[in-house]
């Protein structure tokens, strides 16, 4: 039987993804998640299931989840489910449990210091097991299985590198935007640098030429890889995606009190990554052109070969 693998697009997918290897489940599984430019790149050639979408607290697309994992579940083809979120694992757990299958949660890198929303519902569905990638809130149900930041590595390079290459991603989130920083990045970078814009749902007034909203996985992938420096919003997609390309990105948190976002977890993810040296963290209102250069004499690679995740029984 089969391990069926469950995320949100974004983050959580690219959290996943790069955790399968170590899940020990990669030759035997199928993927569920949402249709979109990130999950037709990133999973290409494997079979995935595409159910509704459903973004932050949205009930609704909770429930339209619910009644596809319903159907995907009814046939009796997997044994287990693991996700990653977010709401989407919930949709997927309850029926799961009702036909006796594992469940596995793994709560997102971004949650430094405790369970999100989506990690303390799914820990009162049960017999659910429960995983941390932080020792430090590992207690109770929540068991410490590993980190997706635990084999990069940054080191400076030799040589100074020219900024002539900007890789601006700022989230693909309908209901968040990231205007803060689009206005000082439109102030700041050089006007003759080549600069790909990512920018989701963000516009402002006189917006930089060449915005797109989307930018497909390949095709970010290789832009990264292409770039003397990354500027990213603080989620861990975008963390994942610059490490991938060898770089430490510019790493910039959305805050609540702007508007940004639904709590400040991006500040406590930035906080943390910044202190591995994997990211050179910064407000929206404070990047500077000094950044662009320190960021880009670094470079991100493995460490060694990575620990299979640790599974409690």
């Amino acid at each position: 039987m089969t391990t069926l693998l469950v995320a949100s697009t974004g983050g959580h997918l690219a959290e996943l993804h790069d955790l399968a290897p170590r899940l020990g489940v990669q030759d035997d599984c199928v993927w569920a998640t949402f249709d979109s430019p990130q999950s037709r790149s990133l999973l290409d050639g494997q079979e995935v299931i595409h159910v509704p979408p459903a973004t932050t607290r949205d009930a609704v697309g909770a429930l339209r989840d619910l009644l596809a994992a319903r159907r995907v579940l009814g046939g009796g083809r997997f044994r287990q489910v693991i996700s990653t979120g977010a709401s989407v694992a919930m949709s997927f757990f309850l029926p799961a449990v009702r036909h006796g299958l594992a469940c596995h949660y793994i709560e997102s890198a971004t949650r430094t210091d405790g369970p999100s929303l989506t990690g303390r519902l799914v820990a009162r569905v049960p017999r659910t097991r429960l995983y941390t990638q932080y020792p430090g809130w590992a207690a109770g149900r929540w068991a410490y299985g590993g980190s997706i930041f635990d084999t990069y590595l940054a080191t400076r390079r030799v040589t100074s590198r020219p900024v002539s290459r900007i890789v601006v991603a700022l989230g693909t989130h309908d209901r968040f935007g990231f205007p803060r920083l689009l206005r000082r990045l439109v102030d700041v970078l050089p006007p003759e640098a080549e600069v790909l814009w990512q920018v989701g749902s963000t516009v402002v007034p006189g917006m930089p030429a060449g915005t797109r909203r989307q930018v497909p996985y390949a095709e970010m992938q290789q832009a990264m890889r292409e770039a003397d420096v990354v500027v990213t919003h603080a989620g861990v997609g975008s963390a994942l995606a610059a490490m991938r390309a060898g770089h430490r990105a510019v790493y910039v948190p959305r805050r609540r009190r702007y508007g940004e976002h639904v709590d400040d977890h991006q500040v406590a993810m930035a906080r943390e990554l910044d202190r591995r040296g994997l990211v050179l963290a910064r407000e929206a209102d404070e990047i500077t052109v000094d950044d662009l250069a320190e960021a880009a004499s670094w470079t991100v690679g493995a460490s060694g070969a990575p620990a299979p995740f640790r599974w409690t029984t």
